[in-house]
């Protein structure tokens, strides 16, 4: 008899601060895979707030408690990244119906690299479906109170870059 494949599937973002509807989703998705890998994407074309190590840093925070939940940083092609890591998922979050065509075309892209790859879109529960890392950066930027949109951790770290 063989051994049944463990099932890896790889949540992609800039996660730049990560919030609850990142949690939310990599929550779900720790319970339908064997190992889930939160790959924070390090060369991006966004200017973001923290640096690609601070962003690696604060979802270990988040996600440390979690047995099948690693967190990896990288740069580069996702579809290499995937392989390296012996995936056959990639989770994408779709907040609404806006973000169906790009991931929809993203997804197909993809699989045309790495045709042995499937996407799984989740959405997050209903209280983060409006919860985005632009809009929560935009809010601290201009004083607001982000502690309903991201965990503590990220609260702090985010109060400390903006020194407000």
């Amino acid at each position: 008899m063989t051994e049944a494949k463990k099932r890896i599937a790889v949540y992609p973002g800039t996660f730049d601060p990560i919030t609850l509807g990142h949690e939310d989703l990599v929550r779900r998705a720790a319970h339908l895979f064997d190992e889930v890998i939160v790959a924070v994407a390090g060369s991006t074309s966004k200017a973001t707030l923290f640096s690609l190590d601070e962003r690696v840093e604060l979802a270990q925070q988040v996600f440390g408690n979690y047995d099948n939940v690693k967190v990896v940083g990288f740069g580069g092609l996702l579809m290499q990244f995937v392989q390296e890591q012996q995936a056959q998922i990639v989770i994408r979050g779709l907040r609404a119906a806006s973000d169906f065509e790009y991931e929809f075309q993203l997804a197909g892209m993809n699989r045309k690299l790495y045709p042995k790859l499937e996407t799984m879109f989740l959405t997050p529960s209903d209280e983060y479906m409006f919860v985005s890392s632009s809009l929560v950066r935009e809010v601290a930027k201009l004083g607001g109170e982000v502690e309903q949109f991201v965990s503590k951790p990220v609260e702090a770290a985010i109060k400390k870059k903006l020194k407000v």
